[in-house]
């Protein structure tokens, strides 16, 4: 009857002596590193621009009239002076030939008035007739000569209408959608279409009054490319940065007071004319160059409530929590302004596994973690 209190006991016994162990410590987490590096670094500042032509002709014909033809091919290029629509012409013939009619009539009445100045004058000295017959006849070949020049102005007029009737492109480039059909009524403040110079073509962005104040002397330096004159980049949509450089070519004159920016347009050589107005890209500038800027990975540096901080692994495999001043980003780096030294060595992989004071494994981060 003793045997299961004994069993019991001994169970118990056995209970309090496993108890009284203590687990050893876990191993201290794995983290990836990297030191800070120091060198010079070109600081990259980046807008937002909108391409458009570095000329933009609206086409709006110079006469009235009923749109008779369209010969060009819509998205075309086209050269000046190639015929884009022609307006119905017969009303415009008929004026040159009423005007050219006009100009007969007059010449034949100064014919007439030359005529008797030069019967009146030698009649004058025979006192055939009277001196007033000769200013009357001299004041008519005036007055006819003057009808004459005006006729061949209107007839001049008519033919310029005439010709107007044919519209063509004022400039090089890239013909738009036409917005007129054949047989709709146009007139002078009528848009038929647009002819836009692409090459060069024009970037717009805006930049900031800070940034302008910073960057004056180059922003200013506008007009050939080179020399003290920002080069520009763009990127576009799918992320390639476009292959020819351009350069700024004009500055505003103030800041707009509604959104504190300023107005600065490029231009980029566009041959093949692959680019076109109305798209978008972000314009790419070097500046400046940050000399002896100290960089971390941007993945080493954590925000939390607007304040950024960096674990930075000492000598004894412990890590300091510290508190940096970022600057400006360089590709997937980050410049650090205050907080860091040359030579530290912060965490890049394994930030969720450590804390202030707490011992860490560190190894190296793989090549390409910066």
């Amino acid at each position: 009857m003793r045997k299961p209190a004994v069993v019991v006991l001994l169970a118990a016994a056995a209970g309090v002596a496993c108890g009284s162990r203590t687990p050893p410590p876990p191993p201290p987490p794995e983290v990836e590193t990297t030191p800070v590096v120091r060198r010079d670094v070109p600081l990259v500042t980046e807008w937002i621009g909108t391409l458009d032509g570095s000329v933009n002709a609206d086409i709006r014909p110079k006469v009235e009239g009923y749109v008779r033809r369209q010969a060009y091919r819509e998205g075309q290029y086209v050269h000046r002076g190639d015929l884009l629509f022609e307006i119905d012409p017969r009303q415009f013939q008929a004026s040159v030939a009423q005007a050219r009619g006009l100009v007969g009539q007059a010449e034949a009445q100064l014919a007439k008035a030359r005529r008797d100045v030069e019967r009146f004058t030698p009649l004058v000295a025979d006192r055939a007739v009277s001196q007033q017959e000769l200013d009357d006849a001299l004041s008519a070949e005036r007055n006819a000569q003057a009808a004459v020049n005006a006729a061949k102005a209107n007839a001049d007029q008519a033919a310029l209408s005439l010709g107007w009737t044919r519209v063509t492109a004022p400039i090089e480039g890239i013909v738009g959608l036409a917005t007129q059909q054949v047989g709709g009524l146009v007139n002078s403040q009528t848009v038929m279409t647009t002819v836009s110079t692409v090459d060069p073509i024009r970037v717009t962005f805006g930049i900031s009054e800070r940034e302008y104040m910073r960057y004056a002397t180059r922003f200013n330096a506008s007009g050939a490319p080179g020399g003290a004159a920002a080069v520009l980049h763009l990127v576009l949509d799918d992320g390639t940065v476009y292959a020819h450089p351009g350069h700024v070519v004009f500055t505003d004159r103030e800041v707009d007071v509604k959104t504190g920016t300023m107005t600065v347009k490029g231009v980029f050589p566009n041959p093949g004319n692959v680019l076109r107005p109305g798209q978008y890209g972000r314009v790419r500038a070097e500046l400046e160059t940050a000399q002896g800027a100290l960089l971390v990975p941007q993945r080493a540096v954590s925000e939390l409530q607007g304040a950024f901080r960096v674990a930075v692994v000492k000598p004894d495999n412990t890590v300091d929590m510290r508190s940096v001043q970022p600057g400006p980003r360089v590709g997937s780096e980050w410049v650090i302004e205050k907080g860091l030294s040359p030579g530290e060595t912060v965490v890049v992989a394994g930030l969720q596994f450590v804390r202030a004071g707490a011992a860490v494994k560190p190894k190296p981060a793989a090549a390409d973690a910066r």
